[in-house]
């Protein structure tokens, strides 16, 4: 699948791979589900792992001064914020290489 894969295209995989009658909507509510299961779980703090896969998880970046990029002289504070990072896990790297 070159390109960009949407939840669309995710959808039709899972309708492919189970089979079994399973209908695209019915597909479609399960990716759905399982990004928001991943993303309620980030907010409420918590680490999610699939194993093989990956890691999902919440960090902390520190407050710090950066450069206004409108103004390449001019100093500006960036405040400590929460952002989601993943970690790919050794099958999924092995799977790339």
């Amino acid at each position: 699948m070159p390109g960009t894969v949407t939840k669309a295209d995710l959808a039709d995989t899972v309708v492919t791979k189970v089979g079994g009658g399973l209908t695209k909507r019915t597909a479609t509510e399960v990716v759905e589900a399982t990004l928001d299961a991943i993303t309620n779980a980030l907010c409420d703090g918590a680490k999610v792992q699939i194993t093989g896969f990956g890691t999902f998880e919440v960090r902390v970046r520190k407050a710090r001064v950066g450069r206004n990029p409108a103004k390449p002289g001019e100093t500006i504070f960036i405040p400590a914020q929460k952002a989601p990072v993943f970690k790919a896990g050794k099958r999924l790297k092995d799977a790339v290489k």
